[in-house]
This record gives C-alpha cells, structure tokens and sequence, in this order.
C-alpha cells in the first residue's frame, strides 16, 4: 500500500489555527478522526510541499 494505491474513503480536511498558536491539519474519514498539529514554520514546511507536488502533479497530467 503506498501514496498511488487508489481506495474508496471519503474523508474531511479542516485547516485552521489552534488558540495555542498551532497550525492544526484536522481529517476525519467515518469515525476515524485525526488532529495534527504544527508550529507555523513546519506548517509552510508543508505548504511548500504541497505546492511542489501540485507542479509534478500538473506535469504528469499533461
């Protein structure tokens, strides 16, 4: 099972800040609920990330 394996869950993505001055990534898929939080630099961290796999993404597509 890897980052291409295809499955049929649906799931929620909520981003916001948390009141401690945390990024929090918060998932839930059915009755599974996943609280992840980061400070602000790992945040972007990840943004960047996400960022850079849109690009490859958007190469392979075409």
């Amino acid at each position: 099972m890897g980052i291409n394996t295809e499955r049929d869950v649906e799931a929620n993505l909520q981003i916001g800040p948390t009141d401690h001055g945390f990024v929090r990534l918060f998932i839930e898929a059915g009755e599974l609920e996943v609280p992840m939080d980061f400070s602000p630099e790992e945040a972007e961290e990840i943004a960047e990330e996400i960022k850079a796999a849109a690009a490859a993404a958007r190469k392979v597509a075409k």
